[in-house]
């Protein structure tokens, strides 16, 4: 394993290689990654609170029941990457390509996906509660069971997205229509 310490606070890495690297149950608080590769890598129960990532790869990556609170993601790759469990509220992913990811079960209050790509995605069982969406592409994008009162369909493109018929109603009342029973 790399990182020796179980907690590491203030650090930056750089051009790091953790490709097919396990890492679990370790916390970085407030470090830097610029340029370094999770390819292929899981994380379970990792911790990584107010962190910076910048032009990194997580294709492949699998993320378990970890913590990314309050991170922010520039010109990163998340190909094929899974996250299942875990809070990833108050992240920034805005104009992050999330297409071929998966979130499942994910708590991800306040986060920010403007302008995400998230075409043909999986949002499943989410709690997307006061995340900003404006901008974001959701068009084939699988969103059953996830929290979407804070989607705007008028401002976020939802065009053959996957939902419930419960979250359609919601939808609906959120374009102003009254919904009644037969």
């Amino acid at each position: 394993m790399y990182f020796e310490q179980q907690r590491t606070a203030g650090d930056t890495f750089i051009d790091l290689d953790l490709v097919e690297e396990e890492m679990e149950g370790l916390e970085f608080d407030k470090c830097e990654f610029r340029s370094v590769r999770f390819n292929c890598s899981t994380q379970t129960d990792v911790a990584f609170v107010n962190c910076t990532f910048v032009n990194c790869s997580f294709f492949d990556a699998t993320f378990t029941n970890c913590k990314l609170v309050g991170s922010t993601f520039e010109r990163c790759t998340f190909d094929i990457t899974e996250v299942v469990g875990g809070d990833w509220s108050f992240v920034n992913l805005a104009r992050t390509d999330l297409g071929s990811a998966t979130f499942r079960n994910v708590r991800m209050r306040e986060t920010d996906l403007t302008e995400a790509k998230c075409e043909a995605g999986t949002l499943r069982d989410c709690d997307l509660s006061a995340a900003t969406l404006t901008g974001a592409d959701l068009t084939r994008a699988d969103l059953r069971g996830s929290d979407i009162s804070s989607l705007d369909p008028r401002a976020t493109t939802v065009r053959q997205a996957i939902i419930t018929a419960e979250q359609g109603v919601m939808l609906a009342m959120a374009l102003g229509l009254d919904v009644r029973d037969a």
